[in-house]
């Protein structure tokens, strides 16, 4: 067995750093499930609490052809035990309160009044459980005029300015062709629920979409707030940096480039035959020579191959890299000396978002079916009235 296989063997059988820690599931679809499925690979111990029929999850995209589950399912549904549970049924809402009674965090993502609607307001879940962390996923956040809106992640990528910025300039704004805000939002959650457990005090986590995607805008707020401008469309380019895009190679494949500093900018204009022109010193003599730049970096990517280009960046010490798609990156080295790709229940899917030293968590399952451990989490919210009894 290679080191990375012992150390890999070693992870999952270790319980992980939150192992202590029993969170409840009952979001859908992504963001919510996402911020669970971050606390289960580091070792919490993650009920998936399904309504009938199933979370849409199970359903969504590319099926695996074994069972026809969706591969997101079986990503989003990782390292967690399955019930169904219909919580519009007093038997198993009571079921539910039990759960959320030895649970450490909850997650959810219905509308705001939804939650309380069945029963399971904050105030009630504090009762029984004051310790307990309340962790809401929601398109605009529990306040506000626009709270009771339906959102997907499509709306908070136009209403947080996110899509204006991305298109060729005088394009059309365009949407990313990925689950980019859920994705981004659990992350998120996950952290401000950590950040909430280490509080020491039962409270609610209020995670909206448009807020996560609002705080990856970075200097675009002062920008207008202070100065009132905006940034506009470039492409793959962007205002503070020159050159910086995707440039194809004469073999018909694609390299990006950038270079934010200053002495990287320099030897690449050298590289590509602009060096020593004072007109394109510093940062504002690039920025206001942007197309000359764009242009001259066009015309000397097509007279190499892509292999070709990125050695002379290389020699250089300049940044750039191939354009890669899927099969590169699962051919790519560095990605498999990383270990990123682990295959688990047959599934290829990312590895754990970090690698910690001394208390690393592991992909242990994949999504499971519905409702495969109800016996076993039924038997266990029953031990845990008879505790309060």
């Amino acid at each position: 067995m290679t080191h990375e296989a012992e150390a890999a063997a070693d992870a999952a059988s270790s319980p992980g750093p939150l192992a202590d820690l029993r969170v409840i599931d009952l979001a859908t679809v992504i963001a919510g499930p996402g911020c669970a499925r971050y606390l289960g690979d580091f070792g919490a111990d993650v009920i998936k609490v399904e309504r009938p029929g199933g979370d849409t999850a199970r359903d969504l995209g590319w099926k695996d052809p074994r069972d026809g589950q969706s591969l997101w399912w079986k990503i989003v549904g990782r390292n967690k035990r399955t019930i169904t549970l219909d919580l519009k049924d007093p038997e198993d809402l009571a079921v539910m309160l039990e759960l959320c009674d030895s649970a450490d965090v909850l997650v959810e993502n219905f509308r705001p009044g939804t939650l309380e609607r069945l029963g399971l307001a904050p105030q009630i879940l504090h009762e029984r459980n004051p310790d307990l962390i309340i962790t809401r996923v929601t398109g605009f956040g529990q306040t506000g005029p626009y709270k009771d809106r339906a959102a997907f992640a499509t709306q908070a990528e136009a209403l947080s300015g996110f899509a204006a910025l991305n298109g060729e300039p005088g394009g059309q704004p365009l949407l990313p062709p990925i689950a980019l805000t859920d994705e981004l939002t659990a992350i998120a959650a996950a952290f401000a629920t950590m950040v909430a457990v280490h509080s020491g005090q039962g409270q609610v986590v209020d995670v909206s979409l448009i807020e996560s995607m609002l705080q990856i805008m970075g200097p675009l707020v002062p920008l207008f707030g202070m100065l009132g401008q905006t940034q506009q469309r470039l492409g793959a380019g962007i205002p503070y940096t020159v050159p910086r895009n995707t440039y194809q190679t004469s073999d018909g494949k694609w390299v990006a480039v950038s270079s934010s500093a200053e002495s990287v900018a320099q030897r690449v204009l050298e590289l590509i035959g602009l060096g020593g022109d004072e007109e394109l010193a510093g940062f504002d003599g690039r920025v206001a020579h942007r197309e000359r730049i764009d242009a001259r970096m066009a015309e000397w990517m097509l007279q190499r191959t892509q292999a070709q280009a990125l050695a002379e960046f290389e020699n250089v010490d300049a940044a750039a890299a191939p354009v890669y798609d899927m099969a590169d990156i699962f051919a790519d080295p560095q990605y498999q000396a990383r270990n990123a790709i682990v295959t688990v229940d047959g599934v290829p899917m990312p590895q754990l978002i970090a690698q910690l030293s001394a208390t690393p968590g592991a992909v242990r399952w994949a999504g499971r079916a519905q409702n495969q451990d109800a016996a076993e989490i039924r038997a266990e919210a029953g031990e845990g009235q008879s505790d309060s009894l």
